[in-house]
């Protein structure tokens, strides 16, 4: 019997068991720390970057973690090892992660995954139950704009404000209408077979170091993808790119009393 998880009482759906995490970068801006090891694999308040993720996987009974890796591809084979218990790892090598960004690493998924599944970036820490909501297909995690927070935002409707209408890529303005990208998206196939796609037509003409928020833009532009919006604002989140942002996090979730362990 398929499992059925139940977010509402008037939405029920199959419950994704299947994470996609996004591995391969150099994480240059955390040298010295990154010298010798993986960005993933960074500490934070004693416990793995990855390890967090791993527990919060094992509460919601993931089945399945495909992880696209590059630097220091043995130390995360060898830490998951001993913490992935009953989820299945498939890894994807990129032999390129020097000169690609994570556009190239979710193209080269394209054919490891068919179902429904969750994608999410290593570098996030968020607190486990901010997950639940992302277990149906074709949501997306946003934040309301801190003065911490850069990169991409989204715009949603005036009218259905949980409606994705438009990524934007090139700075932003804070409105009621504008969010940040948490960097945690589901799919379901349908939607992924698009965006296999569109991957598909970026990468054979060279674009292999854009970011594929920039595809979800010009999807969502034309149509061809869907996105209902997941509000991260009510718990602790946080992405590490840098040094600073480690000891901002590190002080914020013993501020906040945030457990050592992922998942409350």
């Amino acid at each position: 019997m398929k499992e059925i998880y139940n977010l509402n009482n008037s939405e029920r759906s199959e419950k994704i068991t299947t994470a996609l995490v996004l591995a391969a970068g150099t994480g240059r801006r955390l040298n010295p720390l990154t010298n010798n090891a993986p960005k993933c694999l960074t500490r934070v308040n004693e416990i793995e970057i990855l390890g967090r993720l791993i527990e919060t996987l094992h509460h919601y009974k993931f089945k399945r973690l495909v992880i696209v890796i590059g630097p220091f591809e043995q130390q995360i084979r060898d830490y998951l090892e001993n913490i992935s218990k009953n989820i299945t790892i498939e890894y994807i090598v990129s032999p390129l992660y020097k000169t690609t960004n994570n556009i190239y690493s979710l193209w080269l998924a394209r054919e490891k995954i068919k179902e429904s599944f969750v994608l999410i970036e290593s570098d996030l820490i968020f607190k486990s139950s901010l997950l639940k909501e992302m277990l149906l297909p074709n949501k997306i995690a946003v934040s309301h704009i801190l003065p911490w927070m850069n990169g991409t935002t989204i715009t949603t409707d005036k009218r259905l404000p949980s409606i994705v209408t438009a990524f934007n890529l090139d700075g932003y303005t804070t409105n009621d209408t504008n969010f940040k990208t948490v960097n945690i998206y589901s799919f379901s196939p349908q939607s992924w077979r698009q965006i296999s796609n569109r991957l598909d037509s970026w990468i054979s003409i060279g674009k292999v170091n854009s970011y594929y928020e920039a595809v979800f833009s010009e999807m969502v532009a034309d149509g061809s993808l869907n996105f209902q919006c997941v509000y991260f604002d009510n718990d602790f989140w946080y992405e590490i790119d840098t040094i600073e942002d480690l000891h901002e996090c590190e002080k914020i979730m013993l501020h906040t009393k945030q457990p050592l362990s992922a998942v409350v």
